[in-house]
């Protein structure tokens, strides 16, 4: 073990004051893991109670102040607002004047690329979009979850190092995205990420209905396990009756759906539909099983219609939104974390 004393980064030279406008889940998280690299936080803005306590877990010391007055005093300025307020934020600190030649101004939006940023590149503002691809908790435990995590970048090519050394210097991965591929890019970290979460409560749900009284003791297991072969396999780690083609125990499936969790049921027509196609094309369902499936997966979705409007089949997964967690006041959110 090295028993060297290390040094505290508090006694080495700051190499950029840092800012934080929104202090929802990712701006404290960031700017304290900035300041273990040596740079200084010097201000933050937040209005909720929950931000500002945030802040103070995070940040300790670091005065809270106005957005302008974060710009004022910073040269690094992270912008971790949701995603539908930032267009309005930039605008409006560049027709103020908030915005300095040469600053840093990153924004953690999964959306959006630098070209939101557009405005502060006119009033001389260095722009770069740099997107952890983690959910965040807003305690100090997001700090060291960093330390691997990737983030989506995207910035002028001229700043292309600038950015991509920032995100090593906290801990993360860089992985460059081009602009006009950050929405789908970050569809797929929702589709990924937000939605197991709904998927994972829906299934825990189900299990106390049937009388499972540690569901989470029993899922831990198999999910971490699914997770691990998905990652590695991919399409090839399919399993369960819709996979192997077995039309009747998903048809049996249903019936019990819809008898004590009818709200479930367009999740899991939907969700088999899609496994039977992948499995198709991936040579896992037969295609002689595959027709008695596709026609009980039909009959799902028609006996839904008129049973209470649970049948949602468009556009109420919730993907095109912001991930708001704490709020609230449009400068507080978080990124959009896969979230």
């Amino acid at each position: 073990m090295n028993t060297t004393p290390q040094p505290d980064p508090r006694d080495r030279p700051a190499r950029l004051t840092v800012g934080v406008v929104g202090a929802g889940r990712v701006g404290p998280a960031l700017a304290a893991s900035l300041q273990l690299a040596g740079h200084r936080p010097v201000a933050v803005s937040g209005v909720s109670d929950a931000s500002r306590r945030r802040a103070a877990a995070l940040l300790p010391d670091v005065p809270l102040m106005r957005p302008a007055e974060v710009l004022e005093r910073a040269e690094l300025v992270l912008l971790t607002v949701p995603d539908d307020a930032l267009p309005g934020l930039v605008t409006g600190l560049a027709e103020t004047g908030a915005v300095r030649p040469g600053q840093l101004l990153v924004h953690t939006s999964g959306r959006y690329g630098a070209r939101v940023l557009d405005p502060a590149l006119r009033a001389g503002a260095l722009p770069l979009a740099l997107h952890p691809a983690m959910t965040f908790t807003g305690t100090p435990v997001d700090v060291q979850r960093l330390a691997g995590c990737s983030f989506g970048v995207t910035a002028p090519e001229e700043l292309r190092l600038a950015a991509e050394a920032l995100v090593i210097e906290m801990g993360g991965e860089p992985e460059w995205i081009a602009e006009d591929k950050r929405p789908l890019y970050h569809a797929a970290l929702a589709l990924g990420a937000n939605h197991l979460v709904t998927l994972v409560a829906q299934s825990m749900e189900l299990l106390r209905t049937a009388g499972v009284e540690a569901p989470d003791r029993m899922l831990g297991p198999l999910l971490g396990a699914s997770l691990d072969n998905a990652l590695r396999s991919g399409d090839a780690a399919l399993t369960g009756p819709v996979a192997r083609g077995d039309a009747g125990t998903v048809a049996a499936h249903i019936v019990e759906l819809r008898a004590h969790a009818p709200q479930a049921v367009a999740g899991y027509l939907a969700m088999a539909r899609a496994t039977a196609d992948r499995a198709l094309d991936h040579g896992l369902l037969k295609a002689e099983l595959a027709e008695d499936l596709l026609g009980v997966l039909a009959d799902g979705t028609a006996g839904t219609n008129g049973t209470g409007g649970t049948d949602r089949t468009d556009g109420t997964d919730g993907t095109g939104g912001t991930d708001r967690t704490d709020g609230t006041d449009g400068t507080d959110g978080t990124e959009g974390d896969a979230r």
